[in-house]
């Protein structure tokens, strides 16, 4: 796989690399797939307790992710797949109000999901992104 150009953000991708054997984005072509991001804080790992800073941290994840695989962000973003625990309406609205905020021009595809649980007992949300990166 050669071909792959595979990142891994300071803190907790890298950790999260050489202690899980995974990464955090692939670049394929003019196309970047991110792994889930969840509500972390991305230097300590520690997981916000609230679930709208929950979101919020999620989000501002995959931005930093997005950038670290030498991306422009969310403005790029045009699949999103979201897993919740519990998917409430809580949870949804604090996604609406982040797309609002992160992409106000445009309306990217999602996939919204409830699931008993997440990779880590804390973790509440876990979002995922593709976006479209031209050379």
């Amino acid at each position: 796989m050669s071909h792959l150009q595979y990142f891994s953000y300071p803190g907790v991708g890298e950790r999260n690399r050489q202690k899980y054997r995974y990464s955090q984005a692939v670049r394929i072509g003019d196309r970047i797939e991110c792994a889930g991001q969840g509500g972390w804080d991305r230097q300590t790992g520690e997981i916000h307790r609230e679930i709208n800073a929950q979101i919020d941290a999620a989000f501002s994840n995959v931005e930093a992710n997005l950038r670290d695989a030498h991306g422009e962000g969310w403005n790029q973003v045009f699949r999103v797949n979201s897993y919740h625990v519990p998917l409430n309406n809580e949870a949804l609205e604090a996604m609406v109000r982040n797309f609002k905020k992160y992409m106000p021009d445009h309306e990217p595809i999602w996939t919204c999901v409830g699931v008993a649980r997440l990779g880590d007992d804390d973790m509440r949300v876990e979002i995922e992104v593709v976006a479209h990166v031209p050379r």
